[in-house]
């Protein structure tokens, strides 16, 4: 694309203020403000034939960034794809999702065995960033957790060159971390995730794989974007197959830009940012899948429509 044609996109993209009106939690805590702006981009399948489709795209990548004057430091990438492990759990009748939630299980390899601590991952997500922000994700346990609440950035669900933003609240915990008993029951997780408790489920009420599936995400790093200002994200690639019938579900670009205040994102670099992921549609429209997110993949593969919140 010519840059004049970036130029027009970056002109043509507007500002995505995020603005929370002040609050708290039932305990007095200060509701949690965004800290994270994540851009995705979902890819189709049938791209990735080797590990070197990874670099292919990542080639775009710093091609369509040299346009608005950014950077891909790419210095210390090396092709050595991840390998990790995603389950999502959920009610047979999807009752977590069709409120909103996703409660996801991530297991990391490293040479072909487990590395570190499986992560545990609940989240709220909608398009609403206050109605986000108002749930408290916060888990009941003595154990340790990281609160993310991320903006996600992805394209409109039917049309190349724009973007939507939904936001993700999120509360990471390690296996090892929570309480012992029955991690299925939705009574048990009604006490760990307080938030859950107004769902009405009864206490005989467990979860299950989602369509009984069990995830395989291949990740390579493909280094770091500088967009100026101060203002860096780490950007990576990912390919997601169904394990057992190696069933390729969809690729996924992403990159994630983390700050302590809103301010932190000079609105220079937000230009940039916002000009570059428009274009970067547009340059690699071939690749692009629209209209889903990895998640909802999963719930779908079945043929099940699930309400979502996307």
């Amino acid at each position: 694309m010519s840059a004049k044609s970036s130029s027009d996109a970056a002109a043509q993209a507007k500002p995505a203020r995020v603005e929370l009106a002040a609050g708290a939690y039932s305990d007095g805590h200060p509701l949690d403000d965004v800290q994270y702006l994540e851009c995705k981009l979902i890819l189709k399948p049938d791209r990735f034939t080797s590990a070197e489709t990874f670099l292919e795209y990542g080639a775009l990548v710093s091609q369509t960034a040299r346009e608005f004057g950014i950077s891909l430091d790419d210095r210390d990438v090396v092709l050595a794809p991840e390998l990790r492990e995603v389950l999502f759990l959920d009610t047979g009748d999807n009752s977590l999702y069709n409120h909103a939630f996703i409660l996801r299980r991530r297991i990391c390899y490293k040479q072909g065995f487990l590395a570190g601590d499986p992560e545990i991952v609940f989240k709220f997500r909608h398009s609403d960033a206050q109605t986000a922000a108002n749930l408290d994700v916060r888990p009941n346990i003595a154990g340790k957790y990281r609160i993310k609440f991320k903006a996600e950035v992805l394209p409109l669900k039917d049309e190349v060159g724009g973007y939507r933003l939904l936001f993700s609240h999120n509360v990471e915990i390690g296996l090892s971390q929570l309480p012992e008993g029955d991690r299925t029951s939705m009574a048990t997780l009604s006490e760990i995730f307080p938030c859950l408790a107004g769902m009405g489920k009864s206490a005989t009420d467990h979860v299950e794989l989602v369509n009984q599936t069990i995830v395989e995400e291949v990740l390579q790093d493909l280094g770091v974007l500088d967009f100026g200002k101060g203002v860096t994200a780490k950007a990576n690639i990912a390919l997601w197959r169904e394990r057992g019938m190696y069933q390729p579900l969809c690729g996924e670009f992403a990159f994630q830009a983390k700050f302590k205040r809103r301010d932190d994102l000079h609105e220079k670099a937000m230009e940039r940012m916002r000009g570059f992921f428009i274009t970067l549609q547009q340059a690699g429209r071939d690749w692009l899948s629209l209209g889903t997110t990895k998640t909802g993949m999963v719930y779908r593969l079945r043929g099940n429509a699930p309400q979502a919140h996307e």
